[in-house]
């Protein structure tokens, strides 16, 4: 074993290839029957934005790499240009089998539930004058056709917009023949639409696309010309934003000046209607500048996430998930003083299975209490109009200190987290936007108390965002304390990111970008070197992500020296399980079902001492190396036994897990006769009797 070289690139899976397996995953839950019809629609849509994002960032920068003369390749050994190949191949099937569910199985089963995508060849008379009133009354005051000419080029299409290219014949107004134009769906207008059954007498869930009605009156635009066709198209642009942070003076500034920028980045896909002639397609792709395999053609709507407004639409309960209310400890649900319940021990929740209202209890209950003296906190993604946002200027106009740590650099939530900066500065709370190079990624909040002539600290630490919405259908834990050793570590923190001192050495927490990588490695090692005594050792972890080289390295000597290893990775992952003398010791598994699982929870056997952390932390480079990360034990028995039974659900869930295989390919999990979820399970336990977010 020792004579095997573990950076073989045969031993890494590609992180785009496997970010592509993920998506397929999600696919597969908008194929399963047992889902409910509307949210395997949810699903399809899911994949849609997901595939929309993996080109806006990782296809971007890899066209990047590969159009400088980078050859440099990843632990997998493929150059950028070679990984561009296999996305190209793989992308292009996983669309088609996109728009094959869409169309040979989710849009005939709505229909037989009576929800109906009405199209042109349907129209009766009332649904035609329906249509044309809409056109003449909604749709045809905002529209600008852009006929092309020299004195109109090509113009400048937003990212991910839909769009028509139209050909036309016959001489416009001034006697010019064009040839082709553009016409811009309007941002505004809903792309589906309900038809009103009175005026259209049709069905109560009768829909019709704002495609359809462009297409139906797109000669209206052009007068005295003949349209001899129109056809969608969209294309996708680089949304990775730029900004030089050690040559900026104002990091605010600067990502406002980007995200205008956004919009009109490098274009990196076309998608067009298949029934776009060729040389149509090829006028298109010359104007972006993109090749053959960037194209994809499309048998249905050129944005499938359209689709993801009609489950809100429809009153259909039956054809969605079962409502749910949050479960609520009784520690809360009995004690009006979160302080407290926290006082009187540490308190961990499991979201969305139980509900997030203590976490916006507690800093409510610390902006209006007078004995508080401080609030400190991190925000990542909070999402708009932020009940956690409302309760820090609350705080701060009651005259407490307030500090918020944002991140402005959020991936896609750039601009929501300036407007929440802004606010907070208005009332004179202390902001700040965390460490030039390094994304503040952790979740913890502090709450200094004034107790009989002492500080308290009070310290909520988490794996998920502050994001109410996010709480009820993302996994995550949080923990409550008041323990004095993880106060000041969190007060270390928070020292650290705002006056930017040297990092102060923590007692219990691990931190990236100082502690946790090392403190992993370490464990590792200690279950590695338990192992070849002869001794028990097991090494659970459940995170979203693996891709760091060492750690990964670090866990194939583990299982090479016979440590059991069980790896929960709902996304990307890297590493090859069951490879003779070297992972066969190590099973990974995705969890992919109704909520998305996003607990980072690590769990070492550590010779009988049982050693269980939460993490806001994948096992990435980026959050290892690049990030400020936060990893918290749970130390409390009946806590950790808690997570620990949790894990195992997991581990025995044979209804929505899936099995990587060496290959880097995924199986279903072999369902016995005795079907087993992890996430129904832990909704029935606990989500009884809580309060509604």
């Amino acid at each position: 074993m020792d004579s095997i070289d573990l950076k073989h690139p045969e031993l890494y899976i590609n992180r785009e290839l496997s970010q592509l397996e993920f998506n397929r995953r999600v696919l597969e839950q908008a194929k399963d029957e047992r889902t409910p019809l509307l949210e395997r629609l949810r699903f399809l849509c899911i994949s849609s934005s997901n595939l929309d994002e993996f080109f806006e960032i990782r296809v971007a920068g890899l066209m990047q790499r590969a159009a400088s003369g980078s050859v440099q390749a990843g632990p997998d050994n493929l150059s950028p240009h070679e990984t561009l190949k296999q996305i190209s191949l793989l992308a292009h099937v996983l669309v088609e089998e996109q728009y094959r569910v869409l169309n040979d199985a989710l849009i005939p089963a709505l229909e037989l539930q009576g929800i109906r995508f009405v199209k042109r060849s349907e129209w009766g008379d009332c649904q035609s004058a329906w249509v044309s009133h809409y056109f003449e009354h909604e749709l045809l005051p905002v529209l600008s056709p852009l006929g092309l000419d020299p004195a109109h080029p090509f113009p400048r299409i937003l990212n991910k917009s839909l769009n028509f290219i139209v050909v036309l014949k016959g001489k416009d107004a001034f006697g010019r023949n064009i040839g082709m134009a553009v016409v811009q769906a309007p941002r505004a207008l809903p792309r589906m639409i309900r038809m009103p059954p009175s005026e259209c007498a049709g069905g109560p869930n009768d829909f019709i696309f704002l495609t359809s009605i462009i297409h139906a009156h797109v000669g209206d635009l052009f007068p005295g010309m003949e349209v001899l066709g129109c056809y969608q198209f969209r294309v996708t642009r680089n949304s990775e934003l730029f900004v030089d942070e050690e040559e900026v003076d104002d990091l605010l500034r600067a990502v406002e000046g980007e995200l205008s920028q956004r919009s009109y980045g490098d274009e990196v896909r076309l998608e067009v209607a298949d029934n776009c002639p060729a040389e149509v397609t090829g006028f298109l792709l010359e104007q972006f500048e993109l090749t053959p395999s960037d194209l994809y053609s499309v048998n249905g709507p050129v944005n499938l996430n359209r689709l993801m407004m009609l489950p809100d639409l429809v009153d259909r309960p039956d054809l969605k998930f079962a409502s749910f209310t949050p479960g609520l400890p009784a520690c809360f649900a009995l004690a009006g003083d979160i302080f407290k319940v926290i006082r009187s021990g540490d308190v961990l929740l499991h979201h969305p299975f139980e509900s997030f209202m203590p976490v916006l209890d507690f800093l409510r209950q610390a902006a209006s209490d007078p004995h508080v003296l401080a609030i400190k906190q991190t925000l990542y993604r909070t999402g708009p109009d932020s009940a956690v946002v409302d309760a820090l200027v609350q705080a701060a106009r009651s005259g407490k200190e307030v500090t918020v740590v944002v991140e402005l650099r959020a991936r896609f939530d750039e601009e929501a987290n300036i407007a929440l900066a802004n606010r907070l500065q208005q009332v004179g709370a202390h902001v700040v936007y965390g460490v030039v190079g390094y994304k503040t990624h952790a979740k913890m909040v502090l709450v200094v108390r004034r107790e009989e002539d002492r500080l308290r600290h009070y310290v909520h630490l988490g794996t998920g965002n502050y994001h109410t919405r996010t709480a009820r259908i993302y996994t995550d834990y949080g923990l409550f304390t008041c323990d004095e050793t993880f106060g000041e570590d969190v007060h270390k923190l928070f020292l650290q990111l705002t006056s930017l001192g040297r990092s102060s050495k923590l007692s219990k927490l691990l931190q990236s970008p100082f502690t946790l990588y090392h403190g992993l490695l370490e464990r590792i090692e200690r279950e590695a070197a338990a192992a070849r005594q002869g001794k028990p050792a097991r090494i659970i972890a459940k995170m979203n992500a693996l891709v760091e080289e060492e750690v990964i390295r670090a866990l194939y000597r583990a299982s090479q020296a016979g440590v059991e290893i069980r790896l929960i990775v709902r996304g990307i992952c890297c590493l090859r399980p069951g490879i003779p003398g070297v992972s066969e010791n190590i099973r990974v598994r995705s969890i992919v079902g109704r909520f998305l699982e996003h607990s980072r929870v690590f769990y070492f056997h550590n010779h009988g001492e049982e050693e269980l952390f939460c993490s806001s932390a994948d096992w990435m480079d980026r959050n290892l190396h690049r990030r400020v990360e936060t990893c918290f034990p749970i130390e409390h028995g009946d806590l950790r036994e808690r997570v620990i039974r949790d894990l195992g659900y997991y581990l025995r869930d044979n209804m929505q897990a899936w099995e990587l295989q060496s290959d880097g390919s995924y199986r279903r999990a072999p369902c016995d006769d005795e079907p087993f979820s992890a996430q129904q399970t832990l909704l029935t336990e606990m989500a009884q009797g809580g309060e509604v977010l």
